[in-house]
This record gives C-alpha cells, sequence and structure tokens, in this order.
C-alpha cells in the first residue's frame, strides 16, 4: 500500500506575509470588496472598493470602480473616483481616469492622471499640527 505523500509547509515571504488578498493577472471579479489589511489587484475589477487600509493596483491591472480607502498605491489602469483618508500614490505606468480626493497625493513622472484632484487641508484632515515652544528668555 502507498504511503500518504506528507509535505513541509514553508511560511510565505516577508513581502508576502502582509498581504490579506491578491486577485492575480488573468482574474476578474464584478462587484463590492470591502477588507481590512493590504489587497493587490492585478487583474480586472469592476464595482466598488471600500477599505481604511492599503489597496495596491498593480502593474496591468484594469478597475472601474468608485474607490475609498486609506491609501492606494496605483501603477495599473482605474477609470472612476478615488478617495482616500490617508495618501494616493500613482506610480508609473499608471494610468488614472477619474477625480482623486485625499490629503496627500504623488505623483510619478510618466503617469496619466485626467481628473482633478481635491486634497483636504491640514484643518480638515486628521493631520495635527506641531507649533514651536515660544522662547521664555
Amino acid at each position: 500500500m502507498a504511503q500518504p505523500e506528507t509535505r513541509s509547509y514553508t511560511p510565505m515571504t516577508a513581502a508576502s506575509s502582509d498581504l490579506n488578498a491578491l486577485l492575480g493577472r488573468g482574474s476578474e471579479f464584478e462587484g463590492k470588496l470591502a477588507f481590512e489589511g493590504k489587497v493587490r489587484i492585478d487583474g480586472t475589477f469592476t464595482g466598488e472598493i471600500s477599505t481604511n487600509d492599503l489597496l495596491q493596483i498593480g502593474d496591468g491591472a484594469k478597475v472601474q470602480a468608485e474607490i475609498s480607502c486609506g491609501t492606494v498605491v496605483v501603477e495599473g489602469e482605474v477609470v472612476g473616483n478615488i478617495k482616500a483618508t490617508q495618501a494616493v500614490e500613482l506610480r508609473r505606468p499608471a494610468k488614472v481616469h477619474g477625480d482623486i480626493t485625499t490629503p496627500s497625493l504623488t505623483i510619478e513622472k510618466g503617469v496619466i492622471f485626467e481628473g482633478r484632484s481635491h486634497m483636504e487641508s491640514a484643518a480638515t484632515s486628521n493631520v495635527v499640527p506641531i507649533y514651536a515652544a515660544a522662547d521664555e528668555s
């Protein structure tokens, strides 16, 4: 009689272990996505995305959605509005067609961004200004 096959468990690398979910290349999903932690999309997504955490849209990804996240990093293509409470980073070769609302926006050279950007002022965001103490001499 044949022995059952045994396999040893190999933990994921540190870079991928903090990833909660992945929609890989060639995958297609339509609907509402709500999550906690870090999610990466490399496939095609249509619908709504909401989280207080990190969304990564990889190179080659095609996302048509209304996005509401803590932080969004885009390297693929997004059609729809992005609202982020912390930051939005558009990295080459990203293409974004929609409006962006965030307190912090980074756009690399070579990115295509067609839309409007609205950056919340420090007074309306959760940034607390730090003032130097007055000299008492």
